[in-house]
């Protein structure tokens, strides 16, 4: 097992999960922590936390906008100020939004970055969209 440097730090599973054996929380390392923490980033809304009121994204004030190339590049440029600003272990190198399915209401967030002193090179999908509440 490769061990991840200090660096990259550790954090809660997201969300939140429980081992009764261990009484204790689900921990993420590594690319999974990033990964995780970037998601939390960007489905958070400005202000919605107590402490840190510019932390988070604003990404669902636009969900209900046309998307034209204004949007998109209003969407492009918030989540790479984001990144950062709030996830200082990353360098975002590319961010695309795919909107091949734009007609059912679905923009994939397409995100390439480099993990800071390791120069390891990742890329994540961040679905941007509403899931219907129609299973209830």
């Amino acid at each position: 097992m490769r061990k991840e440097p200090d660096f990259i730090g550790r954090g809660w599973s997201f969300p939140p999960d429980f081992d009764k054996n261990n009484r204790s929380v689900s921990m993420t390392t590594g690319r999974e922590d990033i990964e995780r923490s970037i998601e939390i980033l960007l489905g958070t809304i400005k202000g919605e936390r107590v402490m840190r009121p510019d932390y988070g994204s604003n990404l669902d004030e636009m969900i209900f906008e046309s998307f034209d190339q204004s949007i998109k590049t209003y969407l492009k440029s918030s989540i790479e100020t984001a990144i950062l600003y709030h996830e200082p272990r990353v360098e975002t190198l590319r961010v695309e939004l795919n909107d091949k399915e734009i007609y059912e209401g679905k923009i994939l967030i397409e995100i390439e970055y480099a993990i800071r002193g390791t120069n390891s090179r990742f890329n994540m999908v961040y679905p941007y969209y509403i899931n219907e509440g129609t299973e209830i």
